[in-house]
């Protein structure tokens, strides 16, 4: 039997939508008892976590057309930390956008190359639509569809790392 794997699953969430999609995503992960599937709040994670991962999942709001600024805090924090001590090991992205959310996964993307992780899949990225200034700061409630998405993202990515894929 294999070594248990660790998922790290990286958020930051403004009016809840994006942790209630990191939520989602850390129960997919949890149905596989051999990976243990750590959500940890951005402002909570240190370059010691990313180094004790075998995997990743960054989840983000798009805030004017980027991701979050704690997200980029985190990123800041353990970027060259970490560099060159991860190369390989697979990343996927969740973003909550108003409208678009593309951005967002550019920006993450292009970190996740600088650190030479591997993207598994494309980032899952959920509109909620919101484009007034109160719409854009209500809190947010995740369909279901959406957080069934994110659910079996998770779960991918645990099955994944568990089973040696990536």
């Amino acid at each position: 039997m294999s070594a248990r794997k660790t998922l790290l699953i990286v958020y930051h969430s403004l009016t809840d939508g994006t942790r209630q999609m990191a939520e989602a995503a850390r129960a997919g992960a949890a149905a596989d008892d051999s990976c243990t599937a750590r959500l940890l709040h951005a402002a909570e994670v240190g370059a010691q976590d990313v180094l004790a991962a075998d995997g990743y999942l960054f989840a983000t709001p798009e805030n004017l057309a980027a991701m979050s600024g704690q997200l980029k805090d985190f990123f800041d924090r353990s970027y060259y930390a970490v560099l060159d001590r991860v190369n390989g090991r697979p990343y996927a992205a969740l973003i909550c956008a108003g409208s678009d959310g593309s951005n967002a996964a550019r920006q993450v993307a292009r970190i996740a190359t600088g650190w030479r992780l591997k993207a598994v899949a494309e980032a899952l990225i959920v509109c909620t639509h919101a484009q007034t200034p109160e719409a854009i700061l209500a809190p947010k409630r995740i369909g279901a569809d959406d957080l069934e998405r994110c659910r079996a993202l998770g779960e991918a990515l645990a099955t994944g790392l568990v089973l040696g894929v990536f």
